[in-house]
């Protein structure tokens, strides 16, 4: 008799282990399902086999190839659409004649198929289906049968109520050709669902025949990984020829390892099969694991009923808990912790130190921090969800404490509404209370922290320079980024899921206090400028609000000043929060057109977060950033006498030059935004700028805040008198030049030490990175705080010059490497 394998199954719920494996080639005990099925047919003398294919057929092909090493002749039958099981022997059966037996590839049976065949003939049965008695039916489709074991009803998933039965359908038919004509051609048919009752319905002779023996269904995760037991529970331990285990070496239970696994001193082994050429380091514990083939374990690992899929490496001392799956070709770290349940997808990475406490699928890094050098940011609904806010939040109100208030706020996109209240149901479990100040600039909502009493707050966006990211910045009670060791200790809370949840009557309050925080922002912007001497000015100016929420609070600002203003996209659209460099660059032309054409003072263009300025003159000149900040500068050290004058040590020489002329001090900063905030809080310190159209003046507040800068900006040209055509006139050529160079985050160590240790008696500033002299020149060696990379500018007295001047180091830099 010829038998039917179908071996097409898509196997979703034993993802990710079928991500890049067909669900027949899944191994039990160091083999594909499929095969067991295949030594079955052969022993009870179905040497005749047609496999249907359709998910990945080529990895079936090609461990089985045509039979021969397994004692039978296959051939392969490919289905071009999912035509279900039944649709899909129909395509199949051209030839078919005689009657067939039909058995899924991942069924794990030692059923006697000969007796069925004999049963099915002895009662000239159209189909007969394969039967076990189980404990517990519920999960399966019930088959009810008359007293000589005719089929009279199928019950698909009952209830107890309806449980008159415990036989189950096994997935193994014996079928006459003749039933082959109620199957439709080219159309999905499933055995169970739509062949069998139908047949029943039109009094064709069904039979069920009930077998005894081992029979797993392996549906689920769960059930993969105790299959492995029950198929070797005769010979508890299986070590295979050249696999190494050391004298040490503890085995409980079934223990099943393959060919040249190594496995070290002191580990413990209990109920696990080790697939081929694995290693195992010293004392490591696994206990209810399946490992395939190729995996390689750190020493002192801890697995707890796991499956961890081909070529996956994991370092010494991770601890995987109950239940995690992994998938093929991933990299976890050392000191890893995996928490329950958790799924990685193949070809993941988990760093070093890290705790995964939701599953990966699209995510291809998770790194040991939640937060980054820009807050918490990750393409939405992949890596920042619904459910990962809630659980920030309510890390975030666990270090706050109950009963304290935090000032939150968001941009106009529906992805950024989404995450934003997720994060605040977070928040008011752990009995924080929050004033959702809803659509207001960045700016808005760190001012109104001291009048609101808030400790702390967020806002939330999406990111002006990735369609798919959205961004979580979160604020102190200052209004600046949280310090580093307040973001390791929400990390800490999130990562350990220590939330401390408030009872019922304890849940935070939710208030709306957006108008009242809208006057107050206004009221404070003029009370820290001379209105008077804005208003004398009589400026005409262009704005471009860039469709965002500061064109609902700035242009009354203006009108109190009495600028004449003409505004551009001065209304709230979602769609144009990201912007493309061409998109910017466009802005930025229009921007200078208009000033020109309409003899206007100045044009200013603001971020969609309101938090920086990008300015053209009235000549329609744009303003690149050096020159934007020396310009800032320039009008700083003649406003503010004496002037501490605070700029990154990235920025150029020339912001000395322009201090040292009007007697201001230059103090330099790390690059990082947190410490530009903290640096514009030292005494003294009367203005910070950066060379991105970010600048502080921290008499209002230590955060960029571009409707303030804009304005103080307005205030310092009416002082001096002079347009800003005049002021840029005073700035001298700038000649910077910068590259980046692939470096991984274990490497950036080796590579400054290198460095320094090269330098000699060079004159040296390590304020950020490291900034080496050459006279006048220089050049600054300075790692990415996030991405594999390392970034060299330099400054020199021509292009060319700094050109080379980073070449130079660029090449240093490789050859460390």
């Amino acid at each position: 008799m010829k038998a039917v394998v179908l071996a097409g199954g898509l196997g979703t719920r034993l993802h990710p282990l079928t991500v890049n494996t067909p669900k027949p080639m899944v191994p039990v005990a160091n083999r594909p399902m499929m095969e067991y099925v295949i030594y079955l047919l052969r022993k009870h003398k179905f040497t005749d086999i047609s496999v249907l294919l359709y998910h990945q057929p080529g990895v079936i092909k090609q461990y089985f190839g045509d039979g021969s090493e397994f004692g039978v002749k296959i051939e392969y039958i490919e289905a071009k659409e999912d035509f279900g099981t039944a649709g899909s022997v129909r395509y199949a059966s051209q030839h078919f004649q005689e009657p067939f037996l039909v058995i899924s590839a991942d069924v794990i049976t030692d059923f006697d198929l000969e007796a069925a065949v004999k049963f099915h003939q002895s009662k000239g049965a159209a189909v007969t289906l394969v039967l076990t008695r189980v404990a517990n039916p519920l999960a399966y489709g019930i088959v009810i049968q008359d007293k000589h074991g005719r089929i009279i009803r199928f019950l698909e998933k009952p209830s107890w109520s309806e449980v008159f039965s415990d036989t189950v359908n096994c997935g193994i038919y014996i079928i006459d050709p003749s039933v082959l004509e109620y199957i439709p051609s080219g159309k999905a048919v499933d055995f169970s669902q739509d062949l069998f009752p139908k047949l029943l319905e039109e009094g064709k002779p069904l039979y069920g025949y009930v077998a005894e023996g081992l029979w797993k269904d392996i549906g689920s995760l769960a059930e993969y990984s105790t299959a492995h037991k029950e198929i070797s529970g005769h010979q508890p331990l299986q070590i295979a020829a050249g696999a190494k285990l050391a004298p040490t070496v503890r085995t409980e239970g079934i223990v099943v390892v393959g060919e040249g696994t190594i496995v070290a001193d002191g580990t413990l082994l209990s109920n696990v099969a080790i697939g081929r050429n694995c290693q195992v380091g010293r004392e490591a514990r696994l206990h209810n694991c399946v490992l395939w083939d190729g995996v390689t374990l750190g020493s002192e690992v801890s697995l707890e009923n796991t499956v961890i899929a081909g070529g996956t490496v994991i370092g010494e001392r991770s601890v995987l808990e109950e239940g995690v799956v992994v998938g093929q070709e991933c990299n976890i770290g050392k000191d890893v912790n995996i928490k329950p349940y958790v799924k990685i997808w193949p070809h993941k990475v988990i760093e070093e130190g890290a705790t995964v406490s939701r599953s990966m699928v699209w995510k291809e890094r998770w790194t040991r921090n939640i937060f980054g050098p820009y807050g918490v940011t990750g393409l939405c609904n992949v890596e920042i969800t619904p459910e990962f806010a809630a659980s920030l939040g309510a890390a975030y109100g666990s270090i706050l404490g109950k009963g304290a208030y935090i000032s939150t706020s968001r941009d106009s996109h529906k992805s950024s509404r989404m995450i934003y209240r997720a994060l605040i149901s977070g928040i008011l479990s752990a009995g924080v209370n929050v004033s959702n100040l809803e659509e207001v600039p960045i700016p808005v909502n760190r001012f109104e922290l001291k009048a609101l009493k808030s400790r702390g707050g967020f806002h939330v966006r999406k990111s002006p320079y990735d369609p798919q990211v959205i961004d979580i910045k979160f604020f102190d009670e200052n209004g600046m980024d949280l310090s580093s060791s307040r973001e390791k200790k929400i990390e800490r809370v999130y990562f350990g899921e220590d939330y401390k949840r408030a009872g019922i009557e304890g849940v935070g309050e939710l208030s709306f206090p957006f108008h009242r925080v809208a006057e107050s922002y206004k009221e404070g912007v003029l009370n820290f400028v001379d209105r008077d001497l804005i208003r004398k000015a009589n400026f005409k100016i262009v704005v471009d609000y860039a469709c965002s929420s500061a064109s609902n609070i700035f242009p009354s600002i203006l009108g109190d000043l009495g600028i004449e203003v003409i505004s551009l996209n001065a209304h709230i659209d979602a769609t144009k929060i990201t912007k493309t460099r061409q998109m910017f660059d466009r802005g930025l032309d229009q921007l200078s057109q208009i000033v020109r054409s309409l003899r206007a003072d100045l044009g200013v263009m603001l971020d969609t977060g309101a938090e920086k300025i990008f300015l053209c003159d009235e000549r329609g000149t744009i303003l690149r950033g050096d020159i934007e900040l020396a310009a800032m500068i320039i009008l700083a050290a003649k406003n503010y006498q004496p002037a501490q004058l605070a700029v990154p040590v990235k920025a150029s020489r020339v912001m000395e030059h322009l201090g040292g002329k009007y007697a201001a001090k230059i103090i330099r900063t790390k690059t990082s935004t947190r410490e530009m905030m903290e640096a514009s809080t030292r005494a003294g310190i009367s203005f910070l700028g950066e060379i991105q159209g970010g600048f502080i003046f921290p008499e209002f507040q230590p955060a960029f805040d571009a409707m303030f800068a804009t304005t103080k900006l307005l205030e310092m040209l009416a002082r001096s008198g002079v347009r800003m055509s005049a002021i840029e006139a005073e700035i001298p050529p700038i000649f910077m030049a910068s590259k980046q160079i692939s470096c991984g985050s274990e490497s950036k160590g080796k590579v400054l030490r290198s460095l320094v240790d090269s330098l000699g008696d060079s004159e040296v500033d390590m304020t950020d990175g490291i900034k080496v002299f050459s006279g006048e020149d220089w050049a600054l060696i300075l790692p990415d705080p996030q991405r594999p990379v390392i970034h060299v500018t330099a400054e020199a007295g021509s292009d060319e010059a700094a050109s080379k001047l980073v070449d130079k180091y660029i090449t240093k830099i490789d050859s460390i490497l």
